[in-house]
């Protein structure tokens, strides 16, 4: 596989606007707090910044309900402010991704503000709306944030679908009046230089005729709806003639958030044809950590083990390969630090070795690699002690359904597991340095700064050279240099797919071989791979290199 695209062996560097950098101390970061911290991107690296959404919104859901998809936040600035960061990012040899959320829209968005207001208003059929059944709502459907996917409107005497919070509103794709005017919406940033789009739970547009009951268990209220509407019967058309009419005018680079997607959708969504997107982000990985009660979901305190997550890695490795392309990714804005959830983050010495252990395993994989601000600083999940402290509102929402409602657990033990899965984790502010919030704003922040702020954070890491921040700008650097990362075949040691403890794998291409040996544990273990004389170590996460021996989270890579 060549590198035939700009964005073949690019690094995605994520950022969530509300806690990466407030520049006015209002507590909430902006558009000109991203401004100000562009040398620091630039210095990691990095070639793409993804910008979670900055359009405005009532953020009933942190921006994920757009109230109008062409003008930004106040919170966040100006279309002006906007301007300056899309140059300044451009200046730098950097591309800008913005998210693109059209499943749904905000309840206050002009649209839906027309549409509830009658049954034969023009944008009625913009959106979802339904008859009762029996004086209950239209079918069993379970949002992703508890309780029904459908809001009652008595104005109209009718319900509409919203597969989110009931104030983010699910659009009517079937209607092309919609889908074209998303897509001229679109073409609307792309002339302003917007260089992509990161497309929110894309794969769910396309519902089901009928909008049928779904499968529920004996305990469950709701039905999971992502089985009924992920990947529906005409995703593929529409996805295509989005690409028709926005993604082949322009050099762009489009993910799609694909939830439920497996390799064989995957190698239809991201084909190497670029008829649809050019990768998706599965969710796998993400679910291997879930709670055996499928009742319970993602609630869950238990570690992922290495079989399961090297067997999925692979998986999507070889099934992909010469057919659609990976994207590679840890965490976002939806998912703990990695450090805490697949790493060890009980001592400082295990962070910094599993941290650059699991950057290792990732970026040396095929694909391109998504970091999450904080992840090249080890940044940690926060471990908030009281339901007070968390401001998500799934989280919150789950204590109140699983302990208060369904009493399935006790209120100690779901602290524990939103503790570990909450999506507050990844929402902390930005840890720049040791002063008041980090460094993040001179206000009252947002959201609580983690108290470990003073130990980990931006101004440390650069005055460390073994930090972690200094490994990932090598791991880029590599990436940007080594073809045999971007187009090398990816095997499995042989005999590996059984060692409970050590991920070891091949990237090969004609030019080199690499042989990447990981360390998943806190355990010093022994074990042989047939390394050349003439082997050079690339890259490792240990001054030493003690061959058989593997040390606690080692990861080292051979070149030969």
């Amino acid at each position: 596989m060549e590198n035939k695209h700009w964005w073949n062996n690019s690094v995605v560097y994520q950022i969530y606007p509300k806690s990466f950098q407030d520049s006015n101390g209002d507590g909430v970061g902006d558009l000109r707090g991203i401004i100000n911290r562009l040398d620091y991107l630039q210095k990691l690296g990095v070639d793409i910044v993804w910008l979670n959404p900055i359009y405005k919104s009532p953020q009933v859901d942190n921006g994920y309900d757009i109230s109008d998809y062409q003008a930004i936040n106040p919170t966040l600035g100006n279309m002006d402010d906007f301007q300056e960061l899309i140059d300044g990012i451009h200046e730098r040899g950097m591309k800008l991704v913005m998210d693109l959320v059209v499943n749904h829209t905000s309840d206050q968005h002009k649209w839906f503000q027309e549409s509830k207001k009658s049954k034969d208003n023009p944008y009625r059929d913009y959106y979802i709306w339904r008859d009762g059944k029996n004086g209950q709502a239209p079918n069993n459907w379970g949002s992703y944030f508890s309780g029904s996917a459908w809001q009652y409107d008595k104005e109209t005497d009718q319900y509409f679908l919203h597969l989110f919070a009931p104030q983010q509103v699910d659009l009517n794709w079937e209607n092309p009046n919609v889908r074209h005017s998303v897509y001229d919406m679109m073409n609307w940033w792309a002339a302003k230089g917007v260089d992509g789009f990161r497309m929110d739970v894309i794969n769910l547009i396309s519902k089901p005729e009928g909008l049928p009951d779904g499968k529920k268990a004996p305990d469950e209220k709701y039905a999971n709806v992502e089985p009924i509407v992920a990947n529906g019967h005409r995703i593929h058309e529409f996805l295509q003639e989005m690409n028709k009419n926005v993604m082949s005018k322009h050099k762009m680079i489009t993910v799609g958030e694909t939830p439920g997607a497996t390799p064989e959708g995957a190698q239809k969504y991201a084909n190497l044809e670029n008829t649809e997107l050019n990768m998706v982000f599965q969710f796998e990985h993400m679910g291997l950590d879930a709670n055996p009660n499928p009742a319970l979901g993602k609630w869950y305190d238990q570690k992922t083990k290495l079989s399961d997550l090297r067997d999925n890695f692979t998986k999507w490795q070889e099934k992909l390969a010469g057919k659609a392309w990976n994207s590679l990714y840890w965490n976002n804005h939806d998912q703990p630090r990695v450090v805490s959830r697949f790493g060890d983050d009980t001592t400082e010495d295990n962070r910094v070795k599993s941290a650059k252990m699991l950057a290792t395993m990732l970026h040396f994989q095929q694909g391109t690699p998504y970091i999450y601000e904080g992840e090249e600083i080890g940044m940690t999940n926060a471990y908030f002690p009281r339901l007070a402290d968390y401001v998500d509102l799934e989280s919150i929402n789950a204590y109140h359904q699983l302990v208060d409602d369904q009493h399935l657990l006790d209120g100690k033990t779901m602290m524990k597991y939103i503790a570990m899965h909450s999506r507050d984790n990844a929402r902390t502010p930005m840890q720049w340095d040791d002063t008041a919030n980090a460094g993040f704003t001179t206000g009252k922040p947002w959201e609580k700064v983690n108290p470990n702020y003073k130990d980990i954070n931006v101004e440390q890491a650069l005055a460390d050279q073994n930090s972690i921040f200094y490994y990932y700008q090598k791991l880029i650097k590599l990436r940007h240099e080594m073809p045999v990362i971007t187009n090398g075949s990816y095997k499995l040691v042989d005999g590996n797919e059984k060692d409970p403890d050590v991920f070891a794998y091949l990237r090969q291409n004609d030019q080199a071989t690499l042989l990447v040996i990981l360390n998943y544990t806190n355990k010093t273990l022994e074990r042989h791979y047939d390394v050349p004389e003439n082997a050079s170590l690339l890259i490792s996460n240990y001054e030493d290199d003690a061959g058989d021996t593997i040390q606690p989270y080692e990861a080292k890579v051979y070149q030969f």
